[in-house]
């Protein structure tokens, strides 16, 4: 079982854990599949990196300053953290436990470091690594975002390598090619964990003889 739990006679929500280089269009994929199915969530992550342009506290993230999200690493409020591009990012366990103790499947968008950590205390989640087509496009998204210097994308590129070599420990990998195609192929993903048999079985033991 994993640290949260759901409410009497609830099935518990399933946690989905989205990785990914930064320029893979994971955020684009999760808003679209929030705006499908209602029966999920996007865990909302709390970040000492200031606002972009357009980005609303506790919306896009919840925005805090470094000292406080020390504050909360120390009386272990995160799930999982992470340091990244000179900030931090953090997943705290009432984005996460509330939701999935309602019945409603949670979508976490970490870096591999914090999946890593997710790894151990989220026994249960079901871990989706999204790719781009190639190294050359996803450079070609960084440029063409137009919000970062030369030198943060190499950076970027730099540290997406490294991630590469960390697919290993995911359930699925999605080729982020056509947006409308990747975002079709989670919710297949989703749509199969949640007729997953030890998932099922349980909630209707009280109709069937399974012998």
């Amino acid at each position: 079982m994993s640290e949260v739990s759901p409410g009497p006679g609830v099935a518990e929500g399933i946690p989905f854990v989205i990785s990914g280089p930064s320029g893979t269009g994971k955020t684009s994929i999760l808003r679209r599949i929030v705006e499908r199915d209602p029966q999920v969530n996007v865990s909302v992550s709390h970040t000492t990196r200031p606002p972009r342009p357009g980005e609303r506290d506790r919306s896009d993230y919840c925005f805090v300053s470094e000292a406080e999200f020390r504050e909360l690493i120390e009386k272990r409020r995160f799930l999982e953290w992470a340091e990244y591009q000179g900030h931090l990012y953090g997943t705290s366990r009432e984005a996460v436990a509330e939701p999935v103790r309602m019945g409603i499947d949670v979508l976490l968008e970490v870096e591999v470091q914090g999946a890593r950590q997710l790894r151990e205390r989220l026994p249960d989640g079901v871990f989706v690594f999204v790719l781009p087509p190639s190294m050359e496009v996803l450079e070609r998204r960084l440029r063409g975002r137009g919000s970062d210097e030369d030198g943060a994308i190499r950076s970027r590129l730099s540290r997406a390598h490294g991630e590469l070599r960390e697919v290993h420990i995911y359930n699925y990998v999605l080729i982020n090619d056509d947006l409308e195609r990747t975002v079709v192929l989670l919710e297949h993903i989703i749509s199969a964990c949640r007729c997953d048999r030890d998932r099922v079985l349980p909630l209707c033991r009280d109709r069937f003889d399974f012998g």
